[in-house]
């Protein structure tokens, strides 16, 4: 018999907590509630769970920090952040921070599942392609290992969230393809929607800036203007 998934809740809405506890149940998960901050902390660092649902004003510590500090941790869990700050500016922090998905209060308890299925479908994916994939995968300079997820450019250590390895692995698996924004979401993030552009040319900045001898003239992630972004498999020489 199949072990359920593990699906926190931190939401101090009793309400909506309740319907997204019995919905989630009723899907065959796991589900543990906590109503504050400092409770669904606690309960995150005790780890083994395969989803977070993160509403982002808490009593306690708030969502983002919880968001943050779950990015810091070793073992990757998804995190979907629902709140009622639907605004642009709250949106993008929690993805920047490192959330995977986002849903703008109120929402529909359908869609919220299947974000969860999705979100769970990609990453059980991903684990799966990770043990097919035997050492590092090397170009221009980088060299990445899927397994330990470590990186390294020019024989240095490279410090990335999980976020950003996901698409500097991305690009170095496909050197030379032109990938738009809304393809580097569908294939990276795992979801297409409009409006989440924006942390696509977040990541890419911040991988420049770790990547690239001179980030302001990018010879490893290149912008073709009007379509995307590619990677370039010519070798970069190398700073010093």
């Amino acid at each position: 018999m199949d072990v359920p998934k593990r699906v926190l809740i931190v939401e101090d809405d009793l309400h909506i907590a309740g319907l997204l506890r019995l919905h989630l149940q009723d899907e065959g998960y796991a589900v543990t509630h906590c109503a504050d901050g400092n409770a669904g902390l606690a309960h995150l660092e005790q780890g083994g769970w395969d989803a977070l649902i993160l509403d982002l004003m808490l009593p306690g510590v708030d969502g983002l920090e919880i968001c943050r500090q779950a990015r810091a941790m070793a073992r990757y869990t998804p995190i979907i952040i629902t709140s009622a700050r639907s605004s642009e500016m709250h949106r993008v922090l929690g993805l920047e921070l490192g959330a995977d998905d986002y849903l703008a209060k109120p929402f529909s308890m359908l869609e919220l599942g299947a974000r969860v299925k999705a979100l769970l479908r990609r990453v059980d994916a991903l684990e799966k392609n990770l043990r097919t994939v035997a050492g590092k995968i090397e170009l221009n300079g980088l060299a990445l290992d899927p397994v330990t997820r470590q990186a390294e450019v020019d024989g240095k250590y490279l410090e990335l969230t999980p976020r950003e390895f996901d698409l500097l692995y991305f690009f170095v698996k496909n050197p030379g393809k032109v990938f738009s924004r809304m393809d580097l979401l569908n294939q990276v993030w795992g979801y297409k929607h409009d409006g989440y552009e924006h942390t696509v040319n977040t990541h890419i900045n911040r991988l420049r800036s770790k990547v690239e001898v001179d980030p302001a003239e990018p010879a490893r992630i290149l912008t073709v203007w009007g379509k995307g972004y590619r990677f370039s498999p010519d070798r970069v020489r190398s700073a010093g």
